[in-house]
């Protein structure tokens, strides 16, 4: 049986070109041998597993190399180099400071650097994880650093830099090399898998470089793990299970639900996460990062910054259309926001779902304002376009309208894997308007004299309903058609005796307080054909935005036009310094305005007011 190789050996870079991620200090080393300029001491600082001891097994066989190559790489055919290769150079020792720690051992090698090389230009020290000597034992090395002989060259590797005294700092050049990219990480997962007859899923590959963390050689072993599972055949669904990752699809499902306003499911794809044995804490993190991409993918320069495949990055960019950048900012802090409290919370899977829950309702409101604009904008064009009167529409121009107007109205959305509330509103909405091309056709069979416009109703009815049914309506998005009552001459008078009956005869069947909406300011402008509603407080705005659309549905039903543009804000009410006191008698007067009982409790107890 053959002995096996672990691929981070086997695949080991031997050339300055080979080595992955570092093309800045390869080549600065490449350019010092070439012009012989080699510093008597090096640095080589970084995480594990991104070269920096192959880069200084590189260096030390250059520089002994007799076949050099024009770019200074070493020719790995000298009896140098192929001694190196055999790990039978006696110019080139490594040592690990990790064990050889100590002044004596520190004193061993100083003596030995006294000695000449044998057969070689140079004698090369490598000391790896140099950061675990002790302080005497740097104090000892110091002098020998700082003036050794021509023929000695040291070359110090370490992942804690900080450890380090300033001493030695300053008797080196140092080089920091900084984390493989995952694109870089996966193009040379790509090359051994196919050096090895590995199929791989570029996927696949994707997941196990980020998961690696910038380390090429944990990338290397985890591909060793995944092959002896997966055999030649290398998917990504046998590394995210293997790995215990949480796969791309889980936070695309999640957040179509939470753009979509799907609590419900977005709870369950939750509990199913956690059933699965990940941690809710790694969940939110992991949210926050799809979250980071697609804000990334909602730019096209800044696309480039996400670390995943090209086919995810579409995936990305596809996702973010349908939602704005500031609803992902809010979206991400609430993230962030929920990773940072995670530990001091007592329920914690609370508090994940909470946030869940809040982002829910982020896309309630911003799906509200979207709607509205995305109606006025469709009405005052329809008003520019259209005559005074409107034609007679056939039964197919019936059906393009109503489904014109289901697609101006509502805001865009994604598609899920089930259907939202408001998904299966819509889904009804059409097969009510299949019913009255059924009811159309009929009509169109007995001759009649009178041409009049035809309407598009939202429920199977045919006459136009009240706007006390108006307020009852489910779907707000499909605006309502001209009515036989249109008013001719729109002004501002008949808009408020219109939203005054409107108002009150929403708070029949309200838990609203109408006088806040009853006391709001109009102004309407005639040119536009724009109604701007003004409220006190930003208490009555509030309150007027949760039920907006079924209020504009009713005034316009009552006023029977379809074509009025309404926008809404709030004016605070300016106090006059000079006002009187208020009367006992003013004062019970107004409490009986909002609440009538006061009257009958008054008389009913023979209460007088005290003057």
């Amino acid at each position: 049986m053959e002995n096996f190789i672990v691929s981070a050996r086997k695949y080991r870079p031997n050339l300055f070109k080979t080595v992955v991620g570092q093309e800045s200090i390869t080549k600065t080393l490449q350019n010092a041998i070439v012009t012989n300029q080699v510093a008597q001491a090096f640095l080589f600082c970084g995480p594990r597993g991104v070269g920096k001891t192959t880069c200084a097994r590189i260096l030390a066989k250059a520089l002994n190399c007799k076949q050099l190559t024009p770019e200074g790489e070493p020719c790995n055919e000298c009896e140098s180099c192929i001694s190196f290769d055999n790990n039978a150079s006696m110019n080139i020792y490594e040592l690990d400071a990790a064990s050889n720690n100590s002044v004596d051992k520190m004193r061993e090698l100083v003596d030995q650097v006294r000695i000449p090389p044998q057969g070689g230009k140079y004698k090369v020290y490598i000391i790896d994880e140099v950061h675990m000597l002790t302080s005497q034992a740097f104090n000892a090395f110091l002098k020998t650093l700082e003036e050794p002989p021509l023929y000695a060259k040291f070359i110090l590797a370490t992942t804690e830099k900080h450890k380090i005294i300033p001493t030695i700092l300053s008797r080196c050049q140092i080089f920091d090399f900084r984390r493989i990219t995952v694109d870089d990480i996966a193009g040379h997962l790509r090359y051994v898998a196919e050096s090895e007859g590995v199929t791989a899923e570029e996927d696949a590959l994707h997941m196990i470089a980020q998961k690696a963390d910038g380390g090429l050689r944990d990338a290397l072993s985890i591909f060793d793990q995944m092959v002896s599972f997966s055999g030649k055949n290398l998917s990504y669904a046998d590394v995210i299970s293997n790995l215990n990752i949480l796969d791309y699809d889980s936070y695309f499902r999640i957040v179509d639900y939470i753009a979509g306003s799907n609590i419900k499911d977005s709870l369950i794809l939750l509990n199913e996460i956690v059933e699965r044995g990940f941690d809710p804490q790694y969940f939110i993190t992991g949210l926050g990062s799809h979250i980071r991409n697609l804000i990334m993918a909602k730019y096209p320069t800044t696309v480039s910054l996400m670390e995943v495949s090209e086919n995810v990055k579409a995936k990305f960019v596809s996702q973010a259309k349908f939602i704005n950048s500031s609803t992902m900012i809010k979206m991400l802090d609430i993230t962030n926001k929920t990773d940072l409290q995670y530990r001091e919370s007592n329920n914690k899977r609370l508090s994940v779902e909470l946030a869940i829950m809040k982002m829910c309702q982020f896309f309630d409101a911003d799906e509200s304002q979207e709607v509205q604009r995305a109606v006025a904008q469709t009405n005052i064009k329809k008003q520019e376009q259209n005559e005074a009167k409107p034609e007679i529409a056939n039964v197919k121009e019936v059906k393009d309208i109503a489904e014109n107007r289901v697609e101006e109205a509502s805001s865009p959305k994604l598609e899920t894997k089930q259907e939202s509330e408001r998904e299966v509103v819509e889904y009804k909405t059409e097969e009510a308007i299949e019913e009255e091309q059924k009811k159309a056709e009929l009509a169109q069979k007995p001759e009649s004299s009178t041409a009049e416009p035809v309407s598009i109703p939202k429920s199977k009815s045919m006459a136009m309903p009240s706007f006390k049914q108006a307020l009852n309506v489910v779907n707000d998005d499909a605006p309502i058609e001209y009515s036989q009552n249109k008013v001719e001459d729109l002004n501002l008078e008949l808009i408020e005796k219109s939203w005054l009956k409107v108002v009150d005869s929403f708070g029949e069947s309200s838990s609203f307080s109408k006088s806040g909406l009853s006391r709001a300011s109009l102004d309407y402008d005639k040119d536009s054909n724009l109604l701007n509603i003004r409220f006190e407080t930003p208490f009555f705005h509030e309150e007027f935005k949760t039920c907006q659309q079924r209020l504009i549905q009713a005034l316009r039903q009552d006023l029977g036009v379809t074509d009025l543009s309404v926008i809404s804000d709030f004016t605070p009410v300016e106090k006059n310094e000079e006002h009187d006191p208020y009367t006992s008698e003013e004062k019970f007067r107004y409490l009986a305005t909002e609440n009538p009982e006061l009257i009958k409790f008054k008389q009913e107890l023979g209460l007088d007011i005290l003057k």
